[in-house]
């Protein structure tokens, strides 16, 4: 039987990270077009994608640390 692939949590995140920075496109081609109100919503998913961001990078660091398995 096909072996399913083990989902490591850096891929979940690295998944989620994608999907915030695609659900903010249009708030972002609202905010360069002016609208404020777009802005505040861009800063804000912008902390979440920083977050995000660095959850990978300490999964990344725990990585190296252990010898490149996790």
């Amino acid at each position: 039987p096909p072996r399913t692939p083990r989902i490591y949590p850096m891929t979940q995140n690295y998944e989620k990270l994608r999907q915030a920075v695609e659900a903010v496109r249009d708030d972002v081609d609202k905010a360069v077009k002016g609208n404020k109100a777009a802005t505040s919503r861009v800063r804000k998913s912008m902390q979440e994608v920083k977050a995000i961001a660095q959850e990978i990078r300490k999964e990344m660091l725990e990585m190296r640390d252990a010898g490149g398995t996790t």
